[in-house]
């Protein structure tokens, strides 16, 4: 049942984001390169796999975060860009 309802979410999540980019005529980068409107989620989550999460004296700090990373962000739901502090 778990599975299920991951599986659910990944699909959901990857509806949005495309639809999000087709309706606004955008696109990102997929692995080589090549501007696409429909990426997979598997492939955003990749993207943001290098970003590195720091606390230290009750400050959070983000490294890594490209500016590819950024934009890709604009098309995410809001609470992904708080928590990555990102304000478009």
């Amino acid at each position: 049942m778990i599975m299920g309802l991951c599986l659910l979410v990944y699909n959901l999540a990857q509806r949005e984001i495309r639809a999000t980019l087709k309706s606004l005529n955008y696109t990102v980068k997929n692995q080589l390169g090549k501007a696409i409107n429909n990426p997979t989620m598997r492939w955003i989550f990749e993207c943001f796999q290098s970003v590195n999460i720091v606390n230290y004296q009750q400050k959070t700090e983000f490294y890594n975060l490209t500016s590819e990373m950024k934009y890709i962000l604009l098309f995410l739901p809001e609470s992904c860009r708080n928590y990555y502090k990102f304000k478009s």
